[in-house]
């Protein structure tokens, strides 16, 4: 087949390529350009796709003898991603911006071009792995549970998995990976991943998103309505958050509150004890099927709320309206914006946006 690998100038990446060249495929390499400030190197494990990601990656490529490119997605990544995160914090929900690059640039406009130039497949270090079925593919958790990143790949479709190839998926562990890159002579074996969102790579949310959004004093009530604090813009918050309240009135039974709700229109912050945070139903009306549709409208399945939370058994309700989800145990701290993956075992069914949340614990309880 003729591959595109896409090269962040990691080491997973690295390695994918090397086995892509190893089982006989034509490999091109591909450095994507996310962002038009490339002055800044990377700092530890923090960020990506910096001019430093770059070198390491073409020095990769240098090593397997295979061509290499840089191609700038600055612009796309600007609307698709971080435009989306801006616009999804202002409307009072969690994004979660590496699921959206899959879905918008890795294996959307990537994969498109690479297709228009006559590849066959897009080549990426992600820990998942496909499985050919009588229905088709099936996209499947990775052997390695730690470095499992199914959850972010839940976005793709057939026609996307169909192009994909994920040579590190059946891998034991990331320190078979690194062992690898070494006896390869591959320079980033040891290169700390990175962390954080890439586009933010000092980690301050908070502080980035004041720039872009602006502050707006607004009230922090309970959830009777009562003002208990104050605040400078209900975009610095997500559903769960503890620290950084600061209340002015503390709870009648004396323990932390715990954000429950971001209101953007009347720039307000619900909190509440942390047992409210338990919600017993979630639904979207986004939603995806990584390979063949269920056949049933309701199914049993497990849902899973974030990269590395433990998938819980639910029931599956799909309709015209979208995707409901009652889990048998109530889910912690669910924030809209975020996705919800629907996994039966290993096994990726697909995947929704939170619009919904239905508390278990009923106001006044």
């Amino acid at each position: 087949m003729r591959i595109l690998a896409a090269m962040s100038g990691g080491v997973d990446s690295a390695v994918a390529a090397a086995r892509a060249v190893e089982a006989g495929h034509d490999v091109t390499g591909v450095h994507l350009a996310l962002s038009r400030a490339g002055g800044t190197l990377r700092t530890g494990s923090r960020g990506c796709c910096t001019i430093e990601d770059a070198m390491d990656a073409r020095r990769t490529a240098d090593l397997l003898g295979i061509p290499f490119y840089v191609w700038d997605f600055s612009e796309r990544f600007r609307d698709d991603v971080i435009d989306d995160f801006i616009s999804e914090y202002k409307a009072g929900r969690t994004p979660n911006p590496c699921l959206r690059c899959n879905e918008k640039i890795k294996f959307a406009a990537l994969l498109e071009r690479a297709l228009e130039l006559g590849f066959d497949a897009v080549c990426t270090g992600h820990y998942a792995h496909l499985v050919s079925t009588v229905t088709g593919l099936e996209l499947h958790r990775a052997a390695d549970d730690a470095k499992d990143q199914s959850y972010v790949l839940g976005v793709l479709n057939a026609e996307q998995l169909a192009h994909t190839y994920f040579p590190l998926g059946e891998t034991p562990s990331k320190a078979l990976v690194r062992a690898e890159a070494a006896e390869r002579g591959i320079t980033v074996a040891q290169k700390p991943d990175s962390h954080d969102i890439c586009f933010i790579p000092d980690g301050d949310t908070r502080g980035w998103l004041a720039e872009k959004v602006g502050t707006a004093t607004g009230e922090i009530v309970d959830r009777e309505g009562a003002v208990v604090g104050s605040h400078e813009g209900a975009h610095a918050f997500t559903v769960g958050q503890r620290r950084g309240l600061y209340l002015g009135v503390p709870a009648p039974d004396g323990k932390p509150r715990f954000v429950l709700e971001v209101r953007p229109v009347t720039n307000t912050v619900v909190v509440g004890p942390k047992e409210a945070l338990a919600i017993a139903e979630i639904a979207g009306e986004r939603f995806s099927w990584a390979g063949a549709a269920p056949v049933d409208a309701e199914f049993a399945c497990e849902v899973q709320i974030r990269a590395h939370a433990d998938p819980v058994p639910a029931r599956a309700f799909v309709t015209e309206e979208g995707v409901r989800v009652i889990p048998d145990e109530p889910l912690n701290g669910v924030a809209p914006g975020q996705s919800a993956v629907l996994y039966v075992g290993t096994r990726v069914l697909g995947q929704f946006t939170i619009d919904t949340t239905v508390s278990a614990v009923p106001i006044g309880a």
